[in-house]
């Protein structure tokens, strides 16, 4: 039986040197690979899910909602990226919070990226059907039922992922470079055709003593901040490729700033565009927003292919957020958190077994809420909706791991520090915890957020029960409990800390 250490309020098992040989993972991503990561993760954010608040809250109480959503992501990665240098492996936002808030805060943070990737993954695939059907339609006049292209589109991109992380980061930059550019077709397109009509902007009608600007008044604005996170969901995952990058002390940071960027200008200018040529009301309507647009401006002759060029788009987010949801169940998985089956990687040295965890159960889900009555574009909304609620508790813990971690690691080796410091912690904090109070408001989503919550009570129950009992020395452990000491897994191996806790190993 292996033996067990007691420590702050949780007991470590020892697992041998085997264990972490049965759970690596391959150094192949540089900035490119990086920046390629983060844009893919996101991108299909600007091809569709951002557009159903902008009949709610008026084409101005949207760009309200994003402007506050890039001050929330540009602060919040300023802080998640001095975190990521500092902790240079896989766990990213768990990794954080254990640090800053221990065993609990670490479970927390870390089932709530969980829920954010999975889910967020479903709302990828549920999307990507939509705009495979018109292809298909355009193409051989027929359409397939929801669910076999959801099945299709799990099965190829599971395959795709565990291929190999080298191969992922290649596809992410090319899929990346595509997405933007057919994105960049699309303002051509809309100003050169004359799609664009800024009075479209501006069709919602104002209530009674509401203004055009905002024809339903400020309060709507809250309840359409997450529609607005759709254009950067995913940004904060880069992380959690610490230990398959080279230098993620100062990859992790530039790239995902350069990223964050790149997003920038892509979200502002398709929000503003797409909704110029749709108009605001009927952009809110749509399933694919930009699909839509180009069938107003282009010969319907050209719908199929560009069906199928938008579609690459939302495969880039497909593979880069199963990605992210791999290596988060991994991570947890491998330091004890979650069963340990999840963690291990074979020849391939990706995490497998996640993979098609992840898969079953985002699946599970868009059928559960597609059988519920959620058809046409509510079933995405709703699962959208789960994601951004995972999202933003995820958000909000690690922003107060940063500023725990500042006054509590003051000597702590930081080779990139936040420029916002714990000023821009706190403002993305801020935001992240008025986000997730407007949830409460929202009352179409209130059900699934519920349903999510029973989910969260359970997994807390099962973690004190059984999770905190059996945890396991992973690199963003040995971090935690060192004080910052033992950091770098790369340097000093995964089970730096084995003979201080537990003495000689026997043979």
């Amino acid at each position: 039986m292996s033996e067990t250490k007691a420590i702050g309020g949780a007991q470590y098992k020892d697992v041998g040197a085997d264990y972490f040989e049965k759970r690596t993972l391959k150094r192949s991503a540089g900035t490119w690979g990086i920046w390629g990561l983060g844009v893919a993760a996101v991108i299909s954010g600007e091809f569709s899910g951002w557009n159903f608040g902008t009949s709610t809250a008026g084409f101005g109480g949207m760009a309200i909602a994003v402007i506050i959503v890039i001050v929330m992501y540009f602060t919040m990665y300023f802080s998640i990226g001095e975190m990521a240098a500092a902790m240079p492996h896989t766990g990213g936002a768990y990794s954080f919070a254990r640090a800053g808030l221990g065993p609990w805060g670490g479970f927390i943070t870390g089932l709530a990226e969980s829920i954010e990737y999975v889910m967020t993954t479903a709302v990828v695939v549920y999307f990507s059907a939509f705009y495979l059907n018109s292809a298909l339609d355009a193409f051989f006049h027929f359409q397939l039922p929801s669910w076999v292209l959801w099945v299709v589109l799990y099965a190829v991109f599971v395959v795709v992922n565990w291929s190999g992380a080298s191969i992922g980061f290649r596809l992410a930059i090319v899929v990346s470079i595509i997405s933007l550019a057919i994105l960049a077709i699309f303002l051509v397109v809309a100003f050169a055709t004359g799609g664009f009509d800024p009075s479209k902007l501006w069709d919602v009608k104002p209530d009674a003593g509401q203004s055009t600007f905002l024809p339903h008044g400020f309060g709507p604005v809250l309840l359409v901040i997450p529609f607005a996170m759709w254009f950067f969901l995913g940004i904060e995952e880069l992380p959690l490729a610490s230990e398959e990058t080279h230098n993620p002390s100062k990859v992790i940071p530039r790239a995902g700033i350069i990223a964050l960027i790149t997003l920038t200008v892509a979200a502002v200018a398709v929000f503003i565009v797409n909704t110029g040529v749709l108009g605001a009301v009927a952009t809110q309507k749509s399933g694919q927003p930009l699909l839509d647009g180009f069938a107003l401006m282009v010969p319907k002759e050209l719908i199929g292919v560009l069906a199928l060029a938008a579609l690459i788009g939302l495969l880039a987010s497909l593979q880069g957020i199963m990605y992210a949801y791999g290596r988060n169940l991994y991570s947890l998985s491998r330091a004890g958190y979650y069963p340990s089956a999840l963690s291990l990687t074979g020849k391939k040295q990706t995490p497998l077994v996640a993979l098609i965890v992840g898969a079953v159960i985002g699946l599970i889900a868009l059928v559960v809420v597609d059988s519920a009555g959620g058809t046409g574009g509510a079933a995405g909304a709703v699962v959208l909706n789960i994601a951004i609620w995972g999202a933003v508790v995820s958000y909000l813990m690690q922003m107060i791991a940063f500023v725990v971690l500042r006054i509590r690691f003051p000597k702590a080796l930081r080779p990139y520090k936040s420029p916002t410091g714990i000023a821009g912690a706190v403002i993305a904090g801020v935001i992240s915890a008025a986000i997730f109070i407007a949830f409460l408001f929202n009352a179409p989503y209130v059900t699934a957020i519920i349903a999510i919550a029973i989910v969260y009570v359970i997994g807390l129950i099962v973690f004190a029960v059984w999770g905190r009992k059996r945890l396991v020395l992973a690199p963003e452990e040995e971090y935690a409990l060192s004080g910052g000491l033992h950091r770098d897994p790369e340097a000093e191996g995964y089970d730096a800390m084995e003979k201080e806790v537990f003495g000689e190993t026997k043979p």
